[in-house]
């Protein structure tokens, strides 16, 4: 089991910026590729970023290309959304996931994720 909390999550102003984080706690963290997922209301749950168990791969959605940046730090059992230049699009709430996949993998859809947490808000106003 990974249990997974995710926090930094808030009202910004378009423009701004947002670092989320994900900690993880549970089985070995450090195996487990990353992912970071969006629902707005009304809409179904999107891919956002992911990231390999080692940080050398990440992928992105291409909405938030160029504006987001997914790192992680296996020693802190963390892993982060940077997010600049915010737009209103952007809001929804924010997952994190978690697969085991010790061959440094990246997954772009949210049935190949194991763990899930609970989410946390992010709104851009306009």
């Amino acid at each position: 089991q990974v249990q997974l909390v995710e926090s930094g999550g808030g009202l910004v102003q378009a423009g701004g910026s947002l670092r989320l984080s994900c900690a993880a706690s549970g089985r070995t963290f450090s195996r487990h590729a990353m992912g970071w997922f969006r629902q707005a209301p009304g809409k179904e749950r999107e891919f956002v970023s992911a990231i390999s168990w080692t940080g050398g791969s990440t992928i992105y959605a291409d909405s938030v290309k160029g504006r987001f940046t997914c790192s992680r730090d296996n020693a802190e059992n963390t892993v982060y959304l940077q997010m600049n230049t915010l737009k209103p699009e952007d809001t929804a709430v924010y997952y994190c996931a978690a697969v085991w996949s010790p061959a440094a993998g990246t997954y772009r859809r949210d049935y190949e994720y194991d763990y899930w947490g609970q989410g946390t808000q992010v709104t851009v106003s306009s």
